[in-house]
């Protein structure tokens, strides 16, 4: 079998792999570039499980500046690509609410939030009342509300639109799974798929999602970044309600989709897992879903799950935060990983980023030096305080 050749080598063909390939095009990349996919129906890929939203409410300046990126791409698409291009884009705020311990963290995030031109309300119980009737504020010290600059998409009708914006820019998509990195010294040479394929590169992304600390490791590259599920439920509700994306503190979320809600729970760090299965977690619905929605939404006392979907994050153990950039020794290796649950929005700003760096030798559009790798292995955690 011919060994193939390209100068950037991207593994991981979902959103941030097809975004890294893009921005290489459209900031003047003329060098060959491929693609690689394990799955080419990403039917697996947190791309297309997530709940596929986009939000400003971070704790991490640079990840509001990614939500302002992304949300100014998401709403440009037509323009570029043409209607057909039409993700489904539909506006609505997120209430993030906190009780009397995460009170001061919420308004710590606020104030950085606005700090960034973000619009969001900063609310005590009673406005929240007053704005959504539905809600009970019973244990609720305050709450940030996305006054704009916040919603849901379909995150497979942006990967489709993102990948053949690539194809039409000469970017190959090949499909198979790294099992095997050749790296001399501090350089990587090659990498060898699962059907025999070896593909030679001057440089490799690696974009493999929540398998990106398991693709580090065939480079021996300690990257912390591993799988972590999420079950999302899809919930019928007999009774009409008025909601915006809810965030509860009890690690529990809900928005509406059409007709019906879809919802979910995050395990606190001691009980969250890696897991490589998908399986869906029918438990979770009624030991933390159920109840913690039944108490701050009333009407919710008579919900059932009718349909549910497991999907991971792929999450970074040292921080919840990104790594983005080139690892500080190996030089031809790059991340584009562990944004912990924030990649579907941060992805065309990652993307880039990446490029900027790769053509232009520094970031041009939004400084994303602190996601640097050179924080692992010198143990300077990036804490993201707003992860759901």
């Amino acid at each position: 079998m011919d060994q193939k050749s390209y100068d950037i080598l991207i593994a991981g063909g979902a959103l941030l792999g097809s975004a890294c390939a893009f921005f290489l095009r459209e900031e003047g990349y003329t060098g060959s570039i491929a693609v690689v996919e394990r799955d080419p129906t990403y039917a697996r890929a947190s791309s297309t499980l997530s709940a596929s939203a986009i939000r400003q409410q971070f704790s991490t300046p640079e990840n509001i500046a990614l939500s302002q990126f992304g949300l100014e791409f998401f709403l440009d698409l037509p323009k570029r690509f043409g209607p057909e291009s039409d993700i489904g884009f539909h506006k609505s705020g997120f209430l993030i609410m906190a009780g009397p311990e995460g009170q001061a963290q919420l308004e710590a995030n606020h104030t950085i939030q606005t700090s960034m031109g973000a619009n969001i309300a900063l609310m005590e119980p009673a406005d929240i009342k007053q704005r959504f009737p539905a809600i009970d504020t019973d244990g609720i010290a305050a709450a940030c509300y996305g006054l704009d600059g916040e919603g849901w998409l379909d995150g497979a009708l942006l990967l489709g639109a993102l990948k053949r914006a690539a194809q039409a820019a000469n970017v190959d998509y090949v499909h198979g799974e790294v099992v095997k990195i050749d790296r001399r010294d501090n350089t990587i040479q090659s990498v060898s798929l699962g059907d025999g394929q070896v593909i030679a590169c001057g440089l490799l992304i690696d974009a493999a999602g929540p398998h990106a600390g398991k693709l580090a490791a065939f480079a021996d590259i300690d990257l912390t970044v591993e799988p972590r599920k999420r079950t999302v439920f899809v919930i019928d509700c007999r009774t009409k309600v008025d909601l915006p994306l809810v965030a509860d503190p009890s690690r529990v979320w809900v928005r509406p989709e059409g007709n019906m809600f879809i919802g979910g729970y995050s395990p606190p760090e001691e009980d969250d897992r890696s897991v490589e299965d998908l399986d869906i977690d029918h438990s979770q619905f009624e030991e933390f879903v159920w109840p913690a929605l039944a108490h701050r939404i009333p009407a919710f006392e008579a919900i059932k799950a009718v349909h549910a979907w497991a999907g991971h994050y792929d999450y970074h153990c040292l921080d919840q935060n990104a790594v983005i950039g080139a690892h500080n020794e190996v030089s031809n290796f790059w991340f584009a990983t562990g944004f912990s649950g924030h990649g579907l929005q941060h992805s065309v700003g990652t993307g880039r980023g990446i490029a900027e760096l790769i053509v232009h030798g520094g970031f041009k559009t939004i400084d994303l030096s602190k996601f640097a790798y050179d924080r692992i292995p010198e143990n300077r955690p990036l804490f993201e305080h707003n992860i759901i």
